[in-house]
């Protein structure tokens, strides 16, 4: 980038842009992308969840399904990805389709505001990357909760925490129609939704468009 802050070009705003709703070989591309830059700060996220053998999960917002993956071989009960992209949804199956195939793992088009899931459903539901394009995030927490076990635990696995001076950030804000949460918003909106014992956790780290040190947040929240 330019001044590493600024978007570089159109054609890198386009591809940006599909990060909200990966579509077409644009929305490929990013996915691969996406699979690549983010895996250090979700090693870390992941790092604070205690994921046991019997923990059915479900991944919101899957994209191209590398923590499916991920999940799948931390845990020998089944693993569930939604993702409302036709592309993520595809690219997430191809990944993971040797368990599919075994019956451990499904991929589901959908939206988080109605989860195609019954009551209780979850030991563990996880959003890496995704919960800034949530419609309404005190709405979709509740319907996170539905489909949770009691105890169940909500994390959320962000790599940018708020920074008004930060011209890259209020450009992509504005860009892609997205809303970014400190850690205080997450706990008053999620004990707003019915969840208890909201943990943050936070480090410095590089951001995976310009390398340039920012904040990453974890949240983990009790049904």
């Amino acid at each position: 980038m330019s001044d590493n802050k600024n978007i570089r070009s159109e054609e890198e705003k386009e591809l940006i842009i599909n990060a909200r709703k990966p579509e077409g070989e644009l929305g490929d591309k990013l996915l691969d992308r996406m699979n690549e830059s983010h895996e250090s700060l979700a090693q870390w996220g992941v790092s604070h969840l205690d994921i046991g053998k019997d923990d059915v999960i479900l991944d919101i917002g899957c994209g191209g399904g590398v923590n499916v993956e991920r999940f799948l071989k931390m845990t020998d009960n089944k693993v569930y990805g939604i993702d409302y992209s036709q592309v993520a949804v595809e690219k997430s199956s191809k990944l993971n389709q040797s368990a599919i195939d075994e019956g451990r793992c499904e991929i589901i088009q959908g939206s988080v505001s109605e989860l195609p899931f019954d009551d209780n459903s979850f030991d563990i539901v996880t959003g890496f990357e995704t919960v800034y394009f949530w419609p309404d995030f005190v709405n979709d927490s509740k319907e996170v909760r539905r489909v949770l076990k009691d105890d169940g635990i909500m994390f959320i696995c962000n790599e940018a925490i708020p920074n008004d001076e930060d011209e890259r950030q209020n450009e992509l804000i504005e860009l892609l129609d997205m809303e970014i949460y400190s850690d205080d918003q997450f706990e008053e909106f999620l004990r707003e939704a019915g969840f208890s014992d909201v943990i943050c956790f936070s480090k410095n780290g590089p951001d995976s468009l310009t390398k340039d040190v920012t904040g990453w947040l974890c949240v983990i929240a009790k049904k």
